[in-house]
């Protein structure tokens, strides 16, 4: 393969990358509305719950995290955010929270 041809097929390559992850992201946004997470929390500002950036930011280096988030979506807690408490969530699959735990811990 040329120079020229290999640069292409990189670019184009690296084009379709960009895309599916804005197609991810905004697919796991969907998710999130699907099962009624956005009427809590969203992305950048605290609404009931926190910001999700602000839940990336207090876990972000936290070994375990992922794990202790994918448990309190399904089951629900209170006391890390304040008074307000998160209701469990039995209706996602297991499969689904850890996509939205993902989306959320890389923001």
């Amino acid at each position: 393969m040329s120079k020229t041809r290999s640069a292409v097929v990189f670019g184009a390559a690296m084009a379709v990358a960009s895309v599916i992850g804005v197609n991810s992201a905004a697919a796991d946004e969907v998710l999130a509305t699907k099962y009624h997470c956005m009427a809590c929390h969203k992305v950048d500002v605290k609404v009931v719950g926190p910001a999700y950036k602000d839940v990336a930011a207090k876990y972000k280096d936290e070994a375990g995290a992922r794990d202790a988030l994918i448990s309190k979506v399904r089951q629900g807690g209170s006391g890390a955010w304040g008074r307000t408490s998160m209701p469990p969530n039995a209706a996602p699959s297991d499969e689904d929270i850890a996509t939205l735990v993902d989306w959320i811990l890389v923001m």
